[in-house]
C-alpha cells in the first residue's frame, strides 16, 4: 500500500512500547489514527476547515507527541508563516510526518531542527485534553481489532 504522508516510506522505525497493540510501524499508527482523527480532536482555530477529507488538519503537536510516546525519538517543527509550527517526528535520524497532509501540494522543509517541547504545548490545557483524546481511542481502537 502507498501512503501519501511525509517519511511513509522509511524502513527500521517500530514502537519501543507495547501499550498500543497492533501498532508497530508509522502506518500502522497512521491506519489507526484515520479512524480516529475528528473535529474534536483538530486544534479549536482549524475546526471550521476540519473535514473528513482532510482529518489531518490541525492535529499535528497532539499526534507528534503521541507518535514520540509509541516510536520514541523527537519532536520537531516547522515555523510557520503565521507563527505557528507544525510538528513531526524524528526517529533514529529518520523523519516522517503523519499529518502532512493537510497541506496538500505544499512542500514542506524537514530540517530536523526546532526540537518542541512537551511541556511547552501541553501548557495549553485544551491541547492536553486533545492528546489524551487520542490517547484514549488508540486504546480503544487496539483493544477492538
Amino acid at each position: 500500500m502507498e501512503y501519501k504522508y511525509y517519511g511513509w516510506q522509511e524502513e527500521g522505525i517500530h514502537a519501543i512500547t507495547s501499550d498500543y497493540p497492533g501498532i508497530d510501524t508509522p502506518n500502522d499508527l497512521y491506519d489507526a489514527m484515520s479512524t480516529i482523527w475528528c473535529e474534536y480532536s483538530c486544534a479549536p482555530r482549524f475546526r471550521p476547515e476540519w473535514s473528513e477529507g482532510n482529518k489531518t488538519l490541525g492535529q499535528c503537536s497532539i499526534t507528534a507527541f503521541l507518535v514520540q510516546d509509541i516510536f520514541g525519538g523527537k519532536v520537531c517543527g516547522i515555523p510557520r508563516p503565521d507563527g505557528t509550527v507544525h510538528c513531526y517526528n524524528v526517529v533514529d535520524g529518520k523523519a516522517f510526518d503523519v499529518t502532512s497532509e493537510q497541506y496538500g501540494d505544499e512542500v514542506l522543509t524537514y530540517t530536523m531542527d526546532h526540537e518542541q517541547s512537551r511541556e511547552e504545548h501541553f501548557s495549553l490545557q485544551e491541547k492536553y485534553e486533545r492528546y489524551k483524546y487520542l490517547c484514549d481511542k488508540l486504546h480503544e481502537y487496539c483493544e477492538n481489532r
